[in-house]
């Protein structure tokens, strides 16, 4: 850097030759990035200030090399950073998400009961029938992929899941809007319960809603990372965070639960994520309708799901 005069030969860059006439006086920063540009492009260059006045100085066989880098770089990057993007309208979905939960507890709750009985003709073993055990699935019994995310294998199971992964799930509907982030989760729970099945022992199985949790968290992180992509140090790494600490609280936790399937849920929670926010971005996110179908399809599914169970195995 030097303080004098321009030497013989070395021409200043005017920030109207680069920006145009609009342009205000050359700062220390951005003096020091066109510094730095030039450099990069192996253009010579030095840098000037004189009473507090910062240019940059090139010879003059070069500055018209220079000017046009400069105008280039500048081209790019007018609008970097890209602008955050505007605050998204969350869902007003609390009681009806704490109502599919409560379903989920009273359904534990009812299979418990040994007067509980159906309009068939033998008393079903709802965790054998509905397990996520990996040779009947890949025998063509799919439902069990959606049957076991129903079932829990004790109370301490059932509550991990709904007090932890409840907020979770809660948080998801709201983003989303109840529909999609059902069918997303139970996508995530299902895909997750699948590849679960190819990797394990034929007689491995499992049961609980966890799968599906961490698909939420996946999903989560998912739209984080995609939404402040442009802003590494946004809310990035809190998702993954969550993830983290939501697999210390489950991922070991007791019988019939399976660190696999909780890894392979949040695994293609994070891939549908990464599916669904570049089309919500470009369509918005469902309306009430299209909401209220996806609703009930997922209601279809469990239902259709578990009256296969129900009829496959039935005595014959």
């Amino acid at each position: 850097m030097s303080g004098a005069h321009d030497e013989e030969g070395w021409q200043a860059i005017l920030p109207r030759q680069v920006v145009g006439e609009c342009s205000a006086p050359l700062t220390e920063r951005r003096a020091r990035l066109w510094a730095l540009v030039l450099d990069a492009r192996s253009v010579p260059c030095r840098l000037d200030v004189t009473e507090g006045s910062w240019r940059v100085l090139t010879p003059m066989d070069s500055l018209a090399t220079a000017i046009d880098e400069l105008r280039h770089f500048e081209e790019e990057n007018r609008n970097w950073p890209p602008s955050p993007p505007p605050p998204h309208p969350l869902a007003e979905n609390t009681l009806s998400t704490l109502s599919v939960l409560i379903l989920l507890a009273i359904f534990h709750n009812i299979i418990q009961l040994d007067n509980f009985s159906l309009p068939i003709s033998y008393a079903p073993d709802w965790i054998d029938l509905g397990n996520a055990q990996a040779a009947k699935i890949l025998d063509g019994q799919w439902w069990r992929l959606v049957t076991a995310l129903t079932l829990h294998a004790d109370d301490l199971h059932l509550v991990s899941n709904l007090a932890i992964g409840g907020i979770f799930i809660l948080l998801l509907c709201r983003e989303l809007g109840s529909g999609l982030a059902w069918t997303l989760m139970l996508g995530s729970g299902v895909l997750g319960n699948l590849a679960n099945a190819w990797v394990q022992l034929p007689g491995h199985s499992s049961v609980g809603a966890s799968t599906l949790v961490f698909g939420a968290v996946g999903i989560l992180a998912s739209l984080s990372a995609v939404r402040y992509r442009h802003r590494p140090h946004r809310r990035r790494a809190l998702p993954v965070a969550a993830a983290l600490a939501l697999l210390a609280l489950l991922g070991t936790e007791g019988r019939n639960t399976d660190l696999g399937a909780h890894l392979f849920g949040f695994a293609f929670g994070i891939i549908l994520g990464l599916i669904a926010e570049p089309v919500i971005g470009k369509y918005g996110p469902p309306g009430p309708v299209l909401n209220a179908v996806l609703v009930l399809l997922c209601i279809g599914v469990v239902v259709v799901a578990w009256c296969l169970a129900l009829i496959v195995h039935a005595p014959a």
